[in-house]
């Protein structure tokens, strides 16, 4: 038994020895080209991408490294013809055509008959008429109550404290468990002009409610992406006490104008350019950007900007007339993602 065993491992040597020649002899046999004798393409050097469908391979690693060899072809593609179409306008000099200019959401959105023309006479009349027609009369001046929901946690009380120190002539007090409709008449008598409410769930802020004083209107904006102080890189030194400049972006629609304008009416008049401090609300996509800066002169052409925090982004749920009233309110205006459309933006860019 043990010899004949020999004999067949013998064998099996011998055939593997055989099929390891034939291979050799097949390799050797393709040409420089990647042909074979035959005229048959090597697969080792077939075309790519290859004439089937990607999506069609079974096994899940050769289907993510096909997928990955064609997106590198297509890397490369693009960026040979970004180098030949570089050297085409060098070339032509001032004769080269003009740059295409790229299509985006903003640029493609259909026009929103809503925007508001500033020299709109009727638009005129509504501003002088308006609640914030005193503030912009320089008739009142801010002061502004900032407080939070029933039991806040840290992440809150802090963003709070901080925001205290952007907004001048603002107050923080605590809700020690107050309802808002007993908040907003004892705001009124000692001449609060707007309330401010930090909303949380889960200990992270996710809500602010503005409330313009006395006689409204109140809106209300989901709150998200809140980062602190601490939490910036690369940030400046703590604010200063100078009143900051004001730079409202992208609030085009009659909508947007007011939103626009109950941010305004928080900030004092006549802002101190010594203490070169910005605050910003930009508006993209119905999104509101918050953001603190600091701008410093590098030198007489170039200057840079530091933020300070924090930095917030708020999206609009509701605008209300009057001051809150969650149960009788007349809304001016509810978020509806459902009925909304790219072409009837409340915030038209």
């Amino acid at each position: 038994m043990a010899k004949a065993g020999d004999k067949s491992g013998g064998s099996g040597k011998k055939g593997l020895k055989r099929k390891a020649s034939t291979e050799e002899a097949q390799e050797t046999a393709v040409g420089d080209d990647g042909t074979t004798e035959s005229g048959v393409q090597s697969p080792k050097t077939a075309a790519f991408p290859p004439g089937f469908s990607i999506s069609e391979i079974k096994n899940k690693q050769r289907r993510h490294l096909m997928f990955t060899r064609w997106k590198q072809q297509q890397r490369k593609e693009k960026l040979a013809a970004k180098k030949k179409l570089k050297k085409e306008r060098e070339a032509l000099g001032d004769k080269a055509p003009p740059k295409p200019v790229p299509k985006t959401i903003d640029n493609q959105r259909v026009y929103d008959e809503t925007i508001v023309d500033p020299n709109d006479e009727e638009v005129a009349y509504d501003e002088a008429t308006d609640e914030f027609a005193s503030y912009f009369n320089r008739q009142t001046s801010p002061k502004i109550l900032i407080t939070t929901s029933d039991r806040p946690h840290g992440r809150t009380v802090r963003l709070c404290e901080q925001l205290s120190t952007v907004i001048p002539n603002s107050h923080v007090y605590y809700r020690r468990g107050l309802a808002l409709k007993k908040i907003i008449p004892q705001c009124i008598s000692r001449d609060f002009t707007d309330l401010i409410v930090i909303n949380e769930d889960r200990k992270m802020p996710n809500g602010l409610i503005l409330s313009h004083l006395p006689n409204g209107p109140t809106a209300h904006f989901k709150m998200s992406s809140v980062r602190l102080r601490k939490e910036i890189k690369r940030r400046g030194k703590d604010p200063t006490e100078h009143i900051p400049e004001i730079i409202l972006n992208n609030f085009t629609t009659r909508l947007g104008h007011s939103i626009g304008r109950m941010f305004a009416s928080l900030f004092p008049h006549n802002p101190q350019f010594i203490g070169r401090q910005v605050a910003t609300f930009h508006n993209q996509r119905d999104y509101i950007f918050f953001r603190f800066h600091r701008y410093i002169f590098k030198s007489e052409k170039k200057v840079g900007i530091q933020e300070l925090g924090p930095r917030f982004t708020l999206k609009l749920r509701s605008l209300q007339k009057g001051t809150f009233d969650s149960k009788y309110g007349e809304y001016e205006w509810v978020h509806k993602p459902r009925e909304m459309d790219t072409s009837r933006r409340k915030f038209h860019l």
